[in-house]
């Protein structure tokens, strides 16, 4: 399969190469001293994006449609959407010590599509063909994107408190472009967490609006609408355990990552459930 990849889709093994080069490269800057170590990673990672979207501007070209029909082609989309909410999020706080961590996820993204290798274009049935699909995943899978920093974010986190090291890096990495302040890592994961639930209620509404159109109801209990409902859920109690229980530190970091993981099963896990057939959403590999 990798010497097919290669050979046949050097678009695609490019973009994984680059993301693992900056994902190398973002972890050298977090001990180098010199700011052209962080500007190569970010060159990097902007180079990997760019091959992402061609990957995926191919597919729309090669398919007809827009490519987000398959597993494969949304992971495809995942990585790009992941790895580009991080780079606006670099810009926004002027810190690349969440950089590996993005580049890792983008990467991961692609080397489990490699696994979903879906080399042949199938048609979209009928209840896809609707005005709604392309917004609905788009808005999802941004607001997927934001969360998955925000897990990042949590994770380094938790690190920082538990291991000296981290912590003297993240302290030294973290100020500012701008104003040399440290970052308060626990409030940029709730601004990205903020920000993703934000576009899942949108993708929420839309996607209960494209039932309506395509099976008569707003919410025909689907299983995958049950779980997309439970990660919405996840992440309203987050923001509400944090403005009224006043979370912080340890305890919201652990409930961003665990909001993450409904995330990875309401998206990948599904398919292992009795009630996958059932669905109409859930993504098949292959």
């Amino acid at each position: 399969m990798l010497q097919y990849v290669v050979a046949e889709h050097p678009f695609f093994a490019a973009a994984s190469l680059l993301y693992a080069a900056a994902a190398a490269t973002y972890a050298a800057a977090w001990r180098s001293t010199r700011a052209l170590v962080g500007q190569a990673a970010t060159a990097l990672l902007a180079t990997a994006l760019a091959l992402n979207a061609a990957l995926i501007a191919g597919r729309y070209l090669e398919a007809g449609r827009a490519p987000f029909k398959s597993l494969f082609e949304s992971l495809v989309f995942f990585a790009f959407t992941t790895g580009l909410v991080y780079l606006v999020m670099e810009r926004l706080y002027r810190t690349r010590v969440f950089g590996a961590i993005a580049a890792l996820m983008s990467l991961g993204c692609l080397l489990y599509a490699l696994g979903s290798w879906d080399a042949e274009i199938v048609k979209l049935p009928p209840a896809l063909q609707s005005g709604w699909f392309v917004p609905h995943v788009v808005v999802y899978f941004i607001g997927y994107g934001a969360v998955a920093f925000a897990t990042g974010v949590a994770v380094v986190q938790l690190l920082a408190s538990r291991i000296p090291a981290v912590a003297r890096l993240v302290s030294l990495r973290a100020g500012t472009v701008l104003s040399g302040a440290p970052l308060d890592l626990d409030r940029i994961s709730y601004d990205a967490i903020r920000f993703g639930f934000i576009l899942l209620t949108v993708g929420l509404l839309v996607g209960s609006v494209w039932a309506k159109s395509a099976w008569g109801d707003f919410w025909v209990w689907d299983p995958k609408e049950n779980w997309s409902l439970v990660t919405w859920l996840v992440y309203g109690a987050y923001l509400h355990l944090r403005k009224v229980r006043g979370w912080r530190g340890d305890r919201a970091a652990w409930l961003a990552i665990v909001g993450f993981a409904v995330v990875l099963f309401t998206y990948l896990g599904m398919s292992v459930l009795p009630t996958a057939e059932e669905s109409a959403h859930v993504y098949s590999g292959g």
